[in-house]
């Protein structure tokens, strides 16, 4: 008898054991636990950061083609239309020689001469809208026509004004077109850029000029217009390169009219 119950009141221990572990295992389950530190609030990242429209940058392939270009002409008088962060390689490739920024952005302005770079600003652009109105006054004025006049005093509406004097000064050997945006029928567009660079190129020595977004109407239309299917000497994506023959008599400045829009 005496050994049933001992079986019996140790049983009855370990029951109790039991339920006393299991009332324990819930009551501490149903408390949430405490973090030991509790982590800082992070603010939601603002919809303008995500929403803000990325650059249009140069691709490697045309970055390599204005860095082979520029390479084969330094030293050299580099001028460049629009300032992007890429451009800076290009600028310290001819360190030894001169290096010209125009812009229009105020904000780009301060971040390139914080930079130590040589910056203007330039402004009174056309809006793109403008681009085929523009493009048929040029064709019918004769003071538009290259060595009709000067580009400190321009007769020609499509001819960009208030330009530093440095500009003047200089016979350029490379000459990138990659501002105003011109992204937009409001945004300021790049035909008083691309025909003063047509008439600055045929009045020094032999220039290259380089056009970025060809794949754009006005900078297609323009190229055509002012710097000639024949003057077409490389490619790379919408990169374009002609190299301009300067010191010439003639009043064109295509053999050949190759703009569609005629």
């Amino acid at each position: 008898m005496w050994p049933k119950k001992l079986i019996f009141i140790f049983l009855l221990l370990l029951s109790s054991l039991s339920i006393v572990r299991l009332f324990k295992l819930l009551w501490t389950s149903s408390i949430p636990a405490i973090p030991e530190h509790l982590p800082p609030h992070a603010p939601e990242k603002p919809r303008h950061d995500v929403d803000r429209p990325r650059e249009d940058i140069l691709s490697p392939k045309e970055h390599q083609l204005a860095s082979n270009i520029i390479a084969r002409r330094i030293p050299c008088n580099l001028l460049i239309f629009g300032y992007k962060p890429q451009f800076l390689g290009l600028a310290t490739l001819n360190s030894q020689g001169t290096t010209v920024f125009l812009e229009d952005d105020p904000e780009k302005l301060r971040s390139g001469r914080s930079k130590g770079l040589r910056m203007y600003p330039f402004g009174n652009h056309e809006k793109a809208r403008r681009a085929y109105e523009l493009l048929q006054h040029a064709r019918r004025r004769p003071a538009c026509r290259p060595g009709a006049g000067t580009l400190r005093a321009p007769r020609c509406e499509l001819a960009l004004r208030g330009l530093p004097e440095v500009l003047y000064e200089s016979g350029w050997d490379v000459v990138v077109i990659d501002g105003p945006s011109g992204d937009g029928p409001e945004a300021p567009g790049r035909m008083g850029a691309i025909y003063t660079a047509a008439v600055m190129a045929r009045t020094g020595r032999s220039t290259d000029v380089l056009v970025h977004d060809t794949d754009r109407t006005i900078e297609k239309w323009y190229s055509w217009e002012f710097l000639c299917h024949e003057n077409l000497a490389s490619s790379k994506g919408k990169l374009w390169h002609f190299r301009i023959e300067g010191n010439s008599s003639s009043d064109r400045f295509c053999e050949t009219a190759a703009s569609p829009t005629q």
